[in-house]
């Protein structure tokens, strides 16, 4: 029996060293550059898609749209999702102080049950909008694919979604990046 565990972590472990040569060692910015997306951007920078009008938790429309030519830090949550409830004071606060610079928090709800968001909003102080797009998956396959929560995407003023966060990111990291799309 313990020669099957042994076996199985020898396994692991030649996957996991086998995949180093794919993971990606910094960012290109010459490249980034050569295909118009900004300097602060991954090489593999794609525009936004926002053609979407979408309610938020007020019932209000809110169109995507809107936020061309802004700095979009736009977080898919849940309010399930622990790390999602953690980051969350961040962002309001982090919206506070570079709202006047343009940058703009936008909180799309999923994988989740909406009634409960009206109750996070207040709980949180949230001070950005909260959209709800658990049926929308159009929304979702522009921005996804999602294999966990939360996952930030940080969209600078020309459309390009430049990062991508995959569970939590803290706030030095977070402002280091927004003053990079500022």
């Amino acid at each position: 029996m313990h020669m099957r565990w042994i076996l199985a972590a020898v396994a692991a472990l030649g996957l996991g060293l086998a995949a180093i040569p794919f993971i990606p060692l910094g960012t290109r910015t010459q490249a980034a550059s050569a295909t118009g997306a900004p300097a602060s951007c991954e090489a593999k920078a794609k525009p936004a898609n926002y053609a979407f009008k979408v309610k938020d938790v007020d019932g209000k429309t809110i169109n995507l749209a809107d936020y061309k030519g802004k700095v979009v830090m736009m977080n898919f949550f849940a309010t399930w999702c622990g790390p999602c409830k953690y980051e969350t004071p961040m962002f309001v606060q982090l919206q506070d102080q570079y709202r006047s610079q343009g940058v703009a928090f936008v909180g799309v709800q999923i994988d989740d049950d909406p009634a409960l968001l009206k109750a996070f909003k207040d709980e949180y102080k949230v001070n950005y909008p909260l959209l709800l797009a658990n049926d929308r998956e159009d929304l979702q396959d522009a921005y996804g694919p999602f294999w966990g929560l939360p996952v930030t995407l940080m969209i600078a003023r020309d459309g390009t979604i430049c990062k991508r966060h995959m569970g939590l990111a803290s706030k030095a990291q977070m402002e280091k990046e927004i003053k990079n799309l500022l």
